[in-house]
């Protein structure tokens, strides 16, 4: 395969993977049913156009059988009437109509074949989209009840592309939230500990550690005291 070819390869997969993205299938159902319509129509009138015109040919047949009977009789009267030579025109003239119907029989029966053959078509074709009717109809329903489906449980799970980003944020709130709740409890026991001072002053912790202290400090002075009375000093 040469380099053309297979960039045209490439370039028609592309497009084609494209194409189906966005193609809804029950349009495109819809639209392979009406296309379907469609050909039934036109073989509907073929089948009228057919049957016009074997109705025609049978129209001239009945004229030419009536101007038959008409010719006859015309023969007759002019026997009757000594005329022999009219007698022969109108024998004649009977003589090349019963040809003409000759050829129209064979016509109309030809013309009526076609007509049998298309009207058996004309059934066919119609039961055939009739079916595709009601399995396009029974797909088009089953996606509509998939894609819904898919929708309210990407809503759900919050993987569709509509709500990725709502629960990306939400996430960063969490997280944000959390360093903030951290960052709060470490820097109270920073203060609790002494190693950060409060700058507000006047608070209730300061008048703790003021008296955690004095506390303290007596201890140590008791101490003390209870180390020298031992040691005799």
């Amino acid at each position: 395969m040469g380099l053309i070819d297979r960039t045209s390869t490439i370039i028609q997969a592309k497009i084609n993977k494209m194409l189906g993205k966005f193609e809804d299938p029950r349009e495109t159902l819809d639209f392979s049913y009406e296309k379907q319509v469609e050909l039934l129509q036109n073989v509907k009138r073929g089948v009228a156009e057919v049957t016009t015109s074997k109705k025609r040919l049978e129209l001239q047949k009945l004229k030419l059988e009536e101007n038959i009977k008409k010719l006859d009789e015309q023969a007759r009267e002019a026997i009757k009437a000594g005329r022999e030579d009219l007698a022969k025109i109108a024998l004649e003239r009977k003589s090349a109509s019963q040809a003409e119907i000759g050829s129209l029989t064979l016509q109309i029966a030809d013309i009526k074949n076609q007509q049998d053959k298309l009207v058996a078509t004309e059934k066919r074709l119609s039961a055939k989209i009739e079916s595709f009717r009601s399995t396009k109809e029974t797909i088009k329903a089953q996606y509509s009840a998939a894609e819904a489906q898919v929708k309210v449980t990407e809503s759900v799970s919050g993987i569709s592309e509509e709500m990725s980003d709502v629960g990306m944020a939400v996430q960063r709130a969490r997280d944000k939230t959390e360093n903030m709740k951290a960052r709060a409890s470490a820097l109270d026991e920073l203060v609790d500990s002494g190693t950060l001072e409060d700058v507000t002053g006047g608070s209730q912790d300061d008048i703790d550690r003021e008296l955690s202290k004095i506390k303290s400090k007596g201890e140590v002075d008791m101490q003390l005291e209870a180390l020298k009375k031992e040691m005799g000093k």
